[in-house]
């Protein structure tokens, strides 16, 4: 209950726009629950409830860790997990969508950098005797959003091999290099390309299935990913340097950056 007031009070003083794109969220992702439970898909419910639990991250760092979210940044992060989880997950975008993962590893790229960057920053402004350049703390935020990227991958890793799904979506291909194939032993790389059809046997013989490629595991899912995050990632290190620089020319960047609260002393 005293979590629930929390919660009521932080979301009703929050920036208008915030607090409507958390209900809209919020009620597509219960409405999106109840269908999954009257189809029996209880992996998706499970995810709808998973999802609303993501929804109070910002309201656990605003209130936990005394942080200011900009609406814009806030936004954001909602509709990320909302696109991730729902979209993503429930709806299969990610086959039917081209590109959509790889739009949402971008976006989180740039959001991690933010988050980096403004802990650095935080410090750098807090401690008088430690004056960190504006290279260096554009360096941090890119390390801290490329090892969230990297993490993730690692997080997608265990769960194709220890549950069995398949978050590394796997890639057909038409030529793979290759030196599993060279009889000599020598390392030689062998080229098989123009690959047309892959047939998959069972034990016992029979055709399992056939593909129209060779089909990749993962490698290039995994590669693109951290690709992209990369460049989500290196936009936002980029602009964090210019802002640190000038911080009036360069304001907008204050949209994804969370700040200390700031104490506000009343005067009898």
């Amino acid at each position: 209950m005293k979590y629930y007031k929390k919660l009521k009070k932080a979301y009703m003083d929050a920036d208008k726009k915030s607090f409507i794109a958390y209900t809209v969220l919020r009620i597509l992702v219960l409405l999106t629950f109840v269908r999954q439970i009257m189809l029996k898909e209880w992996d998706n419910a499970f995810l709808c409830l998973f999802s609303l639990v993501l929804f109070l991250i910002p309201f656990f760092i605003e209130s936990k860790f005394k942080i200011s979210i900009p609406s814009t940044l806030e936004i954001i992060v909602l509709c990320f997990i909302f696109s991730a989880e729902i979209l993503g997950e429930i709806n299969n975008f990610y086959v039917r969508i081209p590109h959509f993962d790889t739009i949402l590893h971008t976006i989180n790229g740039f959001i991690c950098a933010g988050i980096g960057f403004a802990l650095i920053d935080l410090l750098n402004g807090n401690i008088k005797d430690i004056k960190l350049s504006p290279l260096f703390v554009s360096i941090v935020a890119f390390c801290f959003s490329m090892t969230v990227g990297v993490m993730w991958e690692v997080f997608e890793y265990s769960a194709d091999q220890l549950l069995g799904f398949d978050m590394q979506k796997d890639t057909l291909i038409s030529e793979i290099n290759t030196v599993e194939l060279d009889e000599t032993k020598t390392n030689k790389v062998i080229k098989v390309d123009d690959i047309s059809k892959t047939i998959i046997y069972g034990e016992n013989g029979e055709i399992l299935t056939t593909l129209s490629g060779y089909l990749d595991i993962g490698i290039n899912d995994t590669m693109k990913d951290l690709i992209v995050n990369f460049i989500g990632a290196l936009c936002f290190s980029v602009f964090g340097y210019l802002y640190i620089l000038n911080r009036d020319k360069y304001k907008f960047v204050n949209n994804f950056i969370p700040t200390r609260k700031l104490k506000i002393i009343r005067e009898d």
